[in-house]
């Protein structure tokens, strides 16, 4: 039995909108980061100066390697910035810096979904490595192993509660990241209101791919209950 049509078609769409929201997301950052933050802090300063503000000292700021490569590691407590937002003085860089820095803030509060996605990741390591696989074989054999699809179907359920979870934990650290930068002084009305804009198409990201993941499980769940239904 070939691919599901429906689920190519929407796979398709999903990859489109995301390179789109992409592309979006690169623009912006592009334009903000030719922006001067009035402060003259870079990224490297306004990250050092978040953390000691929510009194945390047990985190690196260090820089990275890659554009947009920015994130936040628990297992070593560091605050990873690409060279741009690193040493970057522009409202781009303060944006991206001070996201990271939330969900450092997210760590020494022990937010409960951060801590819940991390309890995720072994799981997710596994399913993702696999689930690809499962799904096929359990797509060309549904005939005769429909179990097999049902066994990818929860792998794939696994990945899809992951990329849930993350929404939370992103717009969170973004609502931190705003909050500290308007009262910290950092940007001021149109440097916030950029900033703002920023870290909504960067949150857009994980929307769509939570979206995409929702969708095509729920496509996957109606061919295993079609199959299961003609062999009964």
């Amino acid at each position: 039995m070939p691919l599901s049509p429906g689920v190519m078609l929407t796979s398709l769409i999903f990859v489109g909108i995301s390179m789109l929201i992409s592309w979006r997301l690169r623009s912006k950052f592009k334009q903000y980061s030719e922006v001067p933050l009035s402060s003259g802090l870079s990224g490297k300063e306004v990250a050092e100066r978040m953390l000691r503000d929510n009194g945390i000292y047990d985190v690196k700021v260090v820089s990275v390697e890659g554009h947009l490569s920015d994130h936040y590691n628990p297992a070593d407590k560091t605050v990873n910035l690409s060279p741009d937002v690193y040493d970057g003085t522009s409202v781009a860089a303060a944006a991206v810096a001070a996201h990271e820095c939330g969900h450092a803030v997210q760590h020494a509060n022990s937010y409960q979904w951060l801590n819940f996605r991390s309890k995720m990741v072994p799981a997710v390591q596994i399913s993702s490595n696999l689930v690809q696989w499962i799904l096929l074989a359990g797509i060309l054999l549904i005939k005769v192993f429909p179990a097999l699809l049902l066994g990818g179907i929860v792998l794939f359920a696994v990945t899809t509660l992951f990329a849930l979870v993350t929404l939370p934990v992103e717009f969170d650290a973004s609502k931190r990241a705003l909050v500290w930068l308007d009262s910290a002084g950092i940007t001021y009305k149109q440097e916030h209101a950029m900033a703002k804009d920023a870290l909504w198409w960067a949150a857009m990201t994980y929307v769509v791919a939570a979206v995409s993941s929702v969708v095509i499980l729920f496509q996957y769940i109606l061919i295993y209950l079609g199959a299961r239904n003609r062999n009964n």
